[in-house]
């Protein structure tokens, strides 16, 4: 199975700074990518990896020195702490969707195949795309196409969809496509429904909230001197990570004690890092990545 290659590769892994006797934490698995070169630079370490899509289990190398949990991650810290791997060294999260989930039509992920209003990362979650478009009220509909697409008309784009499901349910992609047809900038319709399928796909799998589940984790569970890497894909993945890595918080307003020192877990390594022109012309989907490292304070 190709999965995808994994976005800023190297980058990754230079930013976990890898002891080859550590315990890593690879929490998106996908294809096994950033695992593979992480379980290259171990010896007699542990590498425990997260996906809840049971696809990724078709991807996993015979290594005893892997461990496999098919759960979200917004779990990790009880499943680390039943497999007795708390504290650890280092935890990689590259968010978003993979390409092969994307390439999947069943999956309805993406806006360039006809397939099922789906959407769910995890295939045993009861909320799908399709309950989001035919069963939220007009309010809900407008909040998340404005919160989650930062859409400017999002409103409009709710009382279409009320208006449409009143004579059919709304069932597939293309069906959700034609019905926001009208309302799609011209010139910038891959844009317009890019950001309408973003947002279905962040309140179906409840995205931001599972982010910051995970961050304040993984200050709890990693060693002093341990690194967070993680890499976002939009402004709203990116500006949490950003604001927790910088302030402890996801408003990223900055607390200091006594002597001026800012009160976080965690302190940002280096500067932001992007795909340079090579790798996003090789692959497309690392264009809009973003990677931030932090430490944990000592």
């Amino acid at each position: 199975m190709s999965y995808h290659r994994p976005v800023l590769l190297q980058a990754c892994i230079d930013g976990l700074s890898i002891k080859a006797g550590g315990v890593y934490v690879d929490v998106t698995y996908g294809g096994g990518g950033h695992s593979a070169l992480i379980l290259e630079n171990l010896e007699n370490g542990k590498l425990v990896a997260f996906d809840q899509d049971p696809d990724a289990a078709d991807n996993l190398p015979d290594d005893e020195r892997l461990l496999f949990i098919n759960q979200n991650f917004r779990y990790m810290k009880n499943f680390l702490k039943l497999h007795g791997a708390i504290p650890v060294d280092g935890i990689l999260a590259d968010l978003g969707i993979s390409s092969w989930q994307i390439d999947q039509p069943d999956r309805g992920f993406s806006t360039r195949f006809q397939g099922p209003l789906d959407m769910r990362m995890d295939r045993q979650s009861p909320l799908s795309a399709k309950d989001v478009v035919n069963t939220f009220d007009r309010e809900e509909l407008k909040n998340i196409f404005k919160l989650y697409g930062e859409l400017k008309n999002a409103h409009r784009i709710a009382s279409e969809i009320e208006f449409h499901r009143k004579t059919e349910e709304i069932e597939t992609t293309e069906q959700l496509k034609k019905v926001l047809q009208k309302l799609a900038p011209r010139g910038k319709e891959n844009k317009f429904f890019a950001q309408v399928f973003q947002a279905l796909r962040i309140e179906v799998n409840n995205e931001l909230d599972v982010l910051k589940d995970f961050l304040r984790q993984s200050a709890e569970v990693l060693k002093p001197g341990g690194r967070l890497v993680v890499i976002a894909y939009h402004s709203l993945e990116d500006r949490l990570v950003k604001n927790f890595f910088r302030a402890g918080n996801f408003e990223g307003e900055q607390e200091k004690d006594f002597f001026g020192n800012v009160i976080t877990p965690l302190k940002p390594i280096g500067k932001l890092i992007v795909p340079d022109k090579m790798e996003q012309d090789d692959n497309p989907r690392s264009r809009s990545a973003k990677l931030r490292i932090a430490e944990k304070i000592v």
